[in-house]
This record gives structure tokens, C-alpha cells and sequence, in this order.
């Protein structure tokens, strides 16, 4: 039944999809490109943009001891992926710690923040995940190594970073920020930002827009993420054209 939700909602977003990569191919003129993935689950996003875009290299992060293990096996499996893609277990933060993170029985969930059992947006979104899920909500709680992602950038030496990526249910500022000056060699940051109250964030959309034009950064493009409080945006660097 997990399979059959996996593919529900790989259906529905489908469309959404085609339009981010539709928009992107138009930002970004020059192949091959560097893309840095933040939550990257089970791989879904690196296959989208291998099958978009001449590569160069994916930097990949998966904080879920479990998701990673099927993401590093999907990544075996595809070996025109090996050479170009490296996978991290680590979750990426403002700075270097070690924190709680909720393993979801509905994976791509999974966040290092609270939820609000209690919102009415859980609950309507519970009826619909007891069809398909048994059990509790939250399979497990465990610690997870945080490093800022300004660290990693230096560690790899990338100088110029086409993409950064970054889907981390309720975590996207803490990413943003931990990259520091770094930030100014990103071309395009590519998010999701969830306005319902389900996931107990500390920040707010207005926060994220406000810290991303400080760096010299305008919204280009955003898109309504189907049967969600949930919207997907773009931001470009106006020093790259």
C-alpha cells in the first residue's frame, strides 16, 4: 500500500514537475551543471534532473538513516548515476549539531521539526494516509548529525553551484542559512514552503523571501503543489543572467 500511495502522489505531481523543468532549461543556458540536493529522499529528484540536464555533479543530503538506505540503492542500481552523484546521511543546518529527526511511515514527510497532531490540516490529512498506512504517524524518533552547508560546499570546492535544492519539510531557512557567504555562487534556489500549520516551523514564507533578497536574490517563478497548503518556488540570483 505504501507503493500505491508512492505513485499517487508521483501521478499527481507530475505535472507540476514538467513545469519546473520547463522553467529551469530556460534560467540555464550552458550544460553540464552542479546541482546540490538537500533531502533527497529516495532519489526522485536526481532522476528528474538526470533525465532533464547534462550533469556534471549532484552533491546529494538524506538525513533518514532509512531513506538513505534505499536511496544509496537506487543509486547502485543506476550506474550511469555513480560517477556523477555523491550521497551524504547527514542533515543540513544552520550550524553543526546533533537533533532530533521524525521518521514518517509516509517517508518523504519525514522532518527534524514538531508536528501539531492537533491541526485540523493533520487531521484531514490523516483520513487520507490511514488508507493506505497502519500504524502511527511517526515510526521513530532518532538523533541526526547536522552540518552547515557552507562546510560542505568548501569540503566538495565547488565554485559555482547551478542548483541548490532544498525539501526538508519545515527546515528550508535553517538551510539557507547555514550556507552562508556561499550562497552567492548558487545561479537558482529551488524549494517548497508549507503554509498549513501541521509542521511546528520557526520561521515563516515572509522570513525565507526576506533573507533570500538580502543576498540579492528575486522570486522568478512558484507553483500550488496539488491537494496541499504547499507551494513550490524558484529564486535567481540576479548576479548571474
Amino acid at each position: 500500500m505504501i507503493f500505491l500511495l508512492k505513485i499517487l502522489f508521483l501521478v499527481i505531481d507530475n505535472q507540476n514537475k514538467k513545469k519546473i523543468i520547463f522553467f529551469i532549461k530556460k534560467k540555464l543556458k550552458s550544460d553540464p551543471i552542479v546541482i546540490i540536493d538537500v533531502g533527497a529522499h529516495e532519489g526522485e529528484t536526481i532522476q528528474l534532473f538526470f533525465k532533464n540536464f547534462l550533469i556534471k555533479k549532484i552533491i546529494s543530503y538524506e538525513a533518514s538513516k532509512d531513506n538513505f538506505k534505499k536511496l544509496k540503492n537506487f543509486i547502485n542500481k543506476n550506474h550511469k548515476l555513480k560517477d556523477i552523484v555523491e550521497i551524504n546521511n547527514i542533515g543540513i543546518g544552520k550550524e553543526s549539531s546533533t537533533i532530533k529527526f521524525n521518521q514518517m511511515s509516509e517517508s518523504s514527510s519525514s522532518t527534524f521539526c514538531d508536528i501539531n497532531f492537533e491541526s485540523r490540516y493533520f487531521k484531514r490529512k490523516k483520513k487520507i494516509l490511514d488508507f493506505f498506512l497502519k500504524g502511527n504517524y511517526i515510526n521513530k524518533s532518532e538523533l541526526i548529525t547536522i552540518k552547515p552547508l557552507k562546510n560542505e560546499v568548501e569540503k566538495y570546492q565547488l565554485k559555482k553551484i547551478d542548483i541548490l535544492k532544498i525539501d526538508t519539510e519545515g527546515f528550508e531557512l535553517n538551510v539557507l542559512e547555514g550556507l552562508g557567504d556561499k550562497i552567492k555562487d548558487v545561479k537558482l534556489i529551488y524549494f517548497e514552503h508549507h503554509f498549513d500549520n501541521m509542521i511546528m516551523k520557526n520561521y515563516t514564507y515572509t522570513m525565507i523571501h526576506s533573507y533570500l533578497s538580502k543576498f540579492n536574490f528575486k522570486k522568478v517563478f512558484k507553483i500550488k503543489m496539488p491537494l496541499r497548503k504547499t507551494f513550490e518556488y524558484i529564486y535567481q540570483n540576479k548576479n548571474f543572467h
